[in-house]
């Protein structure tokens, strides 16, 4: 449903987009730059965070609490896979946002967004996997 508004419209402010490149992932073609691993030696420039060395991931990175797993439309997502998973989201409309399971059926996913619509939930893939009806 397009109508639902989220409750809460606080801007998303991310402390660091860039994923974190891996110690000396440069020097080797088997080793992913965005894997990344706690350096473990015991002379890591990296692991001693001398300064000019790659940054480690740490807890002052963290996202605001109340916009952590929070999307650009406002709402968090729930993934459902039956109409009475979906009764769970009522009360909660305007925070949370629906989101129908990979394994569910064409039918399924039917129901689902028609019991959406009546709850005012707002579906993110609403018109996933649905195709034309055929009348013969």
């Amino acid at each position: 449903m397009a109508g639902t508004q989220p409750l809460n419209k606080k801007t998303i402010v991310k402390k660091r987009t860039k994923k974190f490149a891996r110690h000396q992932a440069d020097q080797f073609k088997r080793i992913s730059r965005t894997s990344w691993r706690k350096p473990k030696g015991i002379d890591g420039r990296v692991r001693r965070r001398f300064k000019g060395a790659l940054p480690m991931p740490s807890i002052g990175y963290g996202s605001n609490k109340k916009t952590r797993n929070v999307h650009p439309n406002g709402f968090k997502s729930v993934v459902v896979h039956n109409v009475g998973e979906l009764e769970m989201l009522m009360m909660h409309n305007r925070t949370f946002a629906a989101t129908i399971g990979h394994s569910v059926s064409t039918r399924g996913r039917q129901e689902i967004v028609n019991r959406a619509e009546q709850l005012a939930v707002r579906v993110t893939n609403a018109a996933a996997k649905l195709r034309a009806e055929e009348d013969a």
